[in-house]
């Protein structure tokens, strides 16, 4: 299932791309998938804790953030993060897919709700199945409660308008 929409929303394009997004929004689209993706990164290392791939991932993605990689070094990790997940417990693999989108938001920040709706999915995928429902919203609401104010509406809206594309994990 595709989490990222058919038709891009403006808003989540960079202006030197033609989109209305500034470089001090995407930095903080980034830096809060990245601390959703750390939110539920011990789920990856518990289960392999030798594997450092998506807190590389996570750590490239902050390096971006600082300017101290470009946007194409982002970019690849996305898939090396991506790939540390394959044939691992749903748990693992969530969280290995949301450092992947994490990282990947420097290339294209639509990822951010990726990022953000895995983190959800490897939370509540880690717990009893009869409690999911509480899982979901005490992740969701863990990660509102970070979000930046100048980027709050932004992503909000886009929870809102792309739920269903992701699982349905942002709904109120």
């Amino acid at each position: 299932m595709p989490i990222l929409p058919k038709v891009r929303d403006p808003r989540l394009i960079t202006i030197r791309r033609g989109g209305s997004l500034t470089d001090v929004d995407h930095h903080l689209l980034a830096e809060w998938s990245l601390k959703c993706a750390e939110h539920v990164l011990c789920l990856f290392e518990n289960e392999v804790p030798n594997d450092q791939r998506p807190r590389q991932a996570i750590e490239l993605g902050y390096s971006w953030i600082r300017g101290e990689v470009p946007m194409r070094d982002a970019h690849n990790m996305a898939f090396t993060a991506n790939a540390a997940g394959r044939g691992l417990i749903a748990p693992a693999k969530f969280a290995a897919l949301s450092a992947g989108q994490a990282v990947a938001v420097a290339h294209v920040a639509a990822h951010n709700l990726g990022a953000a709706a895995y983190a959800i999915r490897a939370a509540l995928s880690a717990g009893p199945a009869d409690r999911t429902e509480a899982l979901r919203i005490r992740e969701r609401d863990w990660q509102r409660e970070r979000l930046p104010d100048a980027v709050r509406d932004l992503v909000l809206d886009d929870q809102r308008l792309r739920s269903p594309i992701c699982w349905n994990v942002f709904d109120d």
